[in-house]
């Protein structure tokens, strides 16, 4: 059987920006240390949460501030970025100006997405996504990162499960990759993957059902009234607590993922983060043939207005997210 390796992958691949092979290059390698500290989490003595607390407010495990630190060391050395954002730090990183004197462009990444899992040996992921940097700056700024999703030029997420995968899209689609342990090479073992346009499968946080704006509150009782209510068909939920591990899950057999805008957490604005969460997953549902809103436009659309801005996410299958538009638009 012959493997196509994510090398040779893009070296054969028509990629619009020539560096994204040396960028993608760096990502899986820094993805791969990342999965050797996951996978020996609990033998390392790496499981429990610190102190600190990251920027959201939220208690940081040890495994996020590794996974970071890994991360941002090794995504600086290839000289292709001028200036690198992360979930887990206030400001965008400071990188050494040989590092950073002749980037072109910026990283922005969660490192440990769903890290309260890691005590359970349940799925976790790193997502990723990569923007040009503004032309003639060096030194580059909150403002230059506040791009929106609709200009990045890849995108992606590492899946920490069973298995290591790396899925990515450059705009050509969406390609999975599995590292295979025994040579260490990501294997293409999911080519142009594509998500059904019709699913009765929904993920979404029922605990909050009570704080939910109606027409969330509408969908859901019109899913689980099944085949007898308006919907006509009988759906399943699920619910993982991961977003690598729900949009894998969706670019795989279809659904759609939902956090939505609560009575909790209005005033920030949602729960999870544009730049690092809901921009990247959005481009690749798209690529995938899914859709992507925010309950009123689509997600790859919003103009940024801060770093860590947060947005309610709703995105998956297309045949679902066109029929929760109605909702909100009645």
């Amino acid at each position: 059987m012959n493997k196509t390796t994510l090398a040779e992958f893009l070296t054969h691949a028509e990629l619009a920006e020539p560096a994204l092979r040396g960028m993608i290059t760096d990502i899986a390698q820094a993805c791969k240390a990342i999965a050797v500290q996951v996978n020996k989490g609990a033998l390392l003595g790496t499981m429990g949460s610190l102190e600190a607390q990251n920027v959201q407010g939220e208690t940081q495990k040890q495994l996020d501030v590794i996974s970071n630190d890994l991360f941002l060391q090794m995504n600086q050395q290839g000289g292709h970025y001028a200036g690198m954002a992360s979930e887990e730090m206030d400001e965008p990183y400071v990188m050494a100006e040989r590092y950073r004197q002749h980037g072109r462009y910026l990283l922005l990444f969660d490192p440990l997405d769903g890290s309260s899992n890691v005590n359970l040996n349940l799925s976790v992921g790193t997502i990723f996504s990569i923007l040009r940097c503004p032309h003639g700056i060096s030194e580059p700024l909150v403002m230059d990162f506040l791009q929106p999703g609709s200009a990045q030029v890849c995108a992606g997420y590492a899946l920490y499960g069973t298995s290591t995968m790396l899925v990515l899209t450059t705009g050509q689609g969406v390609h999975g990759f599995t590292l295979e342990h025994d040579s260490g090479d990501f294997v293409l073992t999911h080519a142009s993957m594509q998500i059904a346009a019709s699913s009765n499968e929904f993920a979404i946080n029922m605990a909050r059902q009570r704080w939910w704006d109606a027409p969330v509150q509408r969908y859901i009782a019109d899913c689980q009234a099944g085949s007898e209510g308006p919907l006509g068909k009988d759906y399943n939920m699920r619910w993982v607590a991961s977003m690598v591990a729900e949009v894998h899950r969706i670019l795989i057999r279809g659904g759609v993922f939902m956090y939505p805008v609560d009575a909790k957490t209005r005033e920030a604005g949602g729960r999870l983060r544009l730049m690092y969460e809901a921009n990247p997953m959005a481009w690749l549902v798209e690529q995938a043939g899914g859709l992507a809103s925010d309950g009123q436009q689509r997600i790859l659309d919003i103009t940024p207005q801060g770093l860590h801005q947060r947005v309610p996410v709703y995105l998956g299958s297309r045949d679902e997210i066109q029929r929760m538009a109605t909702y909100f638009n009645a």
